[in-house]
């Protein structure tokens, strides 16, 4: 995109930097600017679910370049400028409702029902090949609460597939929706996968705070109103909606971290750190969906 223009570099600031990936705005010498995005696996397929997503009429982030150069992609996309304010709870419940009815991509990871069945046995698994490499030695707690998941995974996942079920952002934080001078815009969708657009719903509040099923209530009713499927309140698993969808959605997120540990995305000097993590998260996956 640069030398289409004939524009090049004059400056650069960083925006923020991750472990697996880093965000800069250029400045350009035709007094614009872009954004360059570079990351790493497992968030090498970015910019093609970006330019799927825009096909399809969603209101994404616009990449404007892209390349993958042996195991890292480098992405150019518009730069949106400061956001004129917070995303709320109705800006999330808006746009997920326009991103769940999208067709699903066939080459995201699906959370079908078997998937999720599947997930804390993965966990358990990824744990094992972890403490074979002499990490996560002491990780007991991690290891016991997985089994307990894992016993009534099948029928905790039941309903899984009920609408709505699609395309999810997988990191549907507030940092994840840009509000500015173009409208709402979804940025960061690295995690993207196909499955219950409920469970999308959920990672809106993180993993970092005590989970509320209340307010994950409050965002299912306001995504309804939104033109969002009603079928997102039905309960699944034999729970209710909100409970469901926080514990699966913690769940999920305890076997990412432990997945790409073992794969090697993680070096040994986050295990501390995200062994406090993992736990934190799998002891509220059992309180939600096994404590009624």
């Amino acid at each position: 995109m640069l030398l289409q223009t004939g524009a090049t570099m004059r400056t650069s600031e960083v925006i923020r930097t991750w472990e697996l990936s880093g965000v800069e705005r250029l400045h350009l010498t035709t007094d614009t600017s872009v954004i360059f995005k570079f990351a790493v696996k497992p968030f090498m397929t970015e910019a093609d679910i970006l330019i799927n997503l825009a096909g399809r009429g969603i209101p994404v982030v616009a990449v404007q370049a892209w390349a993958i150069r042996g195991h890292t992609l480098g992405m150019l996309t518009e730069d949106l400028g400061v956001p004129v304010r917070t995303a709320t709870e109705k800006d999330a419940a808006t746009t997920a409702a326009l991103l769940h009815a999208a067709p699903v991509l066939g080459h995201l990871d699906t959370f079908d029902e078997e998937a999720l069945t599947s997930l804390p046995e993965r966990g358990l698994a990824a744990l094992a090949a972890l403490q074979r490499q002499g990490r996560f030695l002491n990780a007991w707690d991690i290891n016991r609460a997985l089994q307990r998941l894992a016993l009534c995974a099948k029928a905790l996942a039941a309903g899984a597939e009920r609408p709505p079920f699609g395309v999810c952002h997988g990191e549907l934080h507030p940092t994840s929706l840009h509000v500015g001078t173009k409208g709402t815009r979804l940025i960061d969708l690295a995690k993207a996968f196909n499955g219950p657009g409920l469970l999308d719903l959920a990672t809106w509040f993180g993993t970092r705070a005590l989970p509320q099923p209340q307010h994950l209530d409050r965002l299912i009713h306001a995504y309804i109103r939104a033109g969002g499927h009603a079928g997102v309140a039905s309960r699944r698993g034999g729970l209710p909606a909100d409970r469901w969808a926080l514990g699966w959605h913690r769940i999920w997120a305890a076997h990412w971290f432990l997945s790409q540990a073992a794969a090697g995305h993680h070096s040994r000097a986050t295990d501390d750190a995200h062994h406090t993590i993992i736990r934190r998260q799998v002891t509220a996956a059992v309180t939600l969906l096994t404590s009624l």
